[in-house]
């Protein structure tokens, strides 16, 4: 049985596929398309609120024929301390598929081992796999090519979208330069499992800019760290993606941001207007990708 739990247990064959995928249901869309999920129904399980990861597999399940149940962690008993292989054991008996965003990366892999479905990591705190394969076909959409390709990412390199860049980049083999605070690198265990040479973490914001083909942040406070707001806005304050930092990249640079953008703190709001073309095909994308991944786990 297939399962889409994180980018670090795919090959990159398979993450090849998938954006292939992407590419074709995208290009199908409003078209015949075979109802693949016919006579399904998949459950959302969020403990985590959401707005394109909700959205984009709602309408990607209804969109291949199927139907959806949407349950916040206070919806079901799971809210109230039921322990998640009993909730996996349940609905592994009444759904066909389930997509999980929540915080332990424990809880998507026990669900998809005792409910026996196919299953989707939705977000996780170790990881957001779906958002990069979203953003990754939008860089191969926009330069044609994932070939010799750099990318820096910028802010909070601790946080579940850095670490899944990270997995990229040590599958497909691209450069990815983390640019983060001393205290927001990635943590050494993970960087000393990686074989790919090309990763790399600075503290120098414009060396890690320089030239790269993408610049991409995302939020200096993630779910679940609000209490640490005040002192990540300050320490996090001088790595911002503005018109400065544009400019030590190469030319035509893609700027990426996986939504909420908080204007005027990790980027401002005159570089992400003049990249919001982009930005928005970025987040469009997200149906796309989560089609093709629903596709593929599918029984």
């Amino acid at each position: 049985m297939k399962q889409f739990l994180s980018i670090e247990s795919q090959s990159a064959e398979h993450l090849t596929a998938l954006l292939e995928s992407s590419a074709q249901f995208k290009a199908n869309r409003g078209g015949a398309s075979e109802p693949v999920l016919r006579g399904q129904t998949w459950a959302l399980l969020f403990s985590k609120p959401s707005t394109r990861t909700r959205v984009s597999f709602e309408v990607g399940i209804r969109e291949l024929g199927g139907s959806v149940i949407f349950l916040s962690q206070d919806d079901i008993q799971l809210g109230r301390g039921e322990p998640i292989i009993d909730t996996a054991r349940v609905l592994g008996r009444m759904v066909h598929g389930a997509v999980i965003r929540t915080f332990a990366q424990s809880d998507v892999e026990q669900f998809a081992e005792y409910g026996q479905i196919p299953t989707i990591n939705a977000l996780t705190d170790d990881e957001h796999p779906c958002q990069i394969l979203a953003d990754l076909f939008t860089i191969l959409e926009k330069r044609g090519s994932l070939d010799d390709l750099k990318i820096c990412f910028i802010g909070d390199g601790r946080n579940n979208v850095a670490y899944s860049w990270i997995w990229a980049a040590e599958r497909l083999g691209f450069e990815l330069r983390i640019a983060a605070p001393e205290n927001y690198r990635p943590a050494d265990s993970l960087l000393q499992k990686l074989a790919n040479r090309k990763i790399f973490v600075t503290d120098d914001l414009m060396a890690g800019a320089d030239q790269a083909d993408v610049l991409y942040t995302d939020v200096w406070v993630s779910m679940g760290f609000e209490e640490e707001s005040a002192r990540r806005l300050l320490e996090l304050s001088a790595f911002q993606v503005n018109e400065s930092l544009v400019t030590r990249a190469a030319s035509k640079a893609l700027v990426l941001h996986c939504l909420p953008a908080y204007r005027g703190r990790e980027i401002t709001a005159e570089t992400l207007e003049k990249h919001a073309g982009t930005i928005f095909d970025q987040a469009e994308n997200r149906l796309h990708v989560q089609k093709a991944i629903l596709n593929d786990v599918r029984k």
